[in-house]
């Protein structure tokens, strides 16, 4: 009985710690300020620099996220998030900084 408690405990302390698909992470609230000093083809080649960077990112979150339920799986610990694979506050602050990049491009009447 008490293994079948400390395998439920070790699981879900496993389950705790994965990284999140970068679909489910929440963006950082950048201001679009940081962004307005930019013309229109500063703010289209920045943004086309941070949809870069944020599918780059993405694109190793998934990774670490498929990593860790293998991980858990097989082992019972998130093995991608554990050593440094979770890039979810990096995805975070890139999200954040498309949101601002679109909305300073939008208030400037940009296309």
């Amino acid at each position: 009985m008490n293994l079948k408690i400390g395998a439920a405990v070790i699981l879900t302390v496993g389950l705790v710690g994965c990284a999140k698909r970068p679909d489910a992470i929440v963006p950082v609230d950048i201001p679009m300020a940081a962004y307005t000093n930019l013309g229109c083809a500063g703010l289209s080649q920045e943004l086309v620099k941070e949809r870069s960077t944020l599918a780059s990112l993405s694109k190793q979150q998934n990774q670490a996220a498929t990593g860790d339920a293998v991980g858990v799986f097989l082992l019972g610990v998130p093995a991608s998030s554990t050593f440094g694979g979770d890039k979810e506050g990096q995805v975070a602050v890139s999200k954040g900084k498309v949101n601002a990049i679109e909305s300073a491009s939008k208030s400037k009447g940009c296309k």
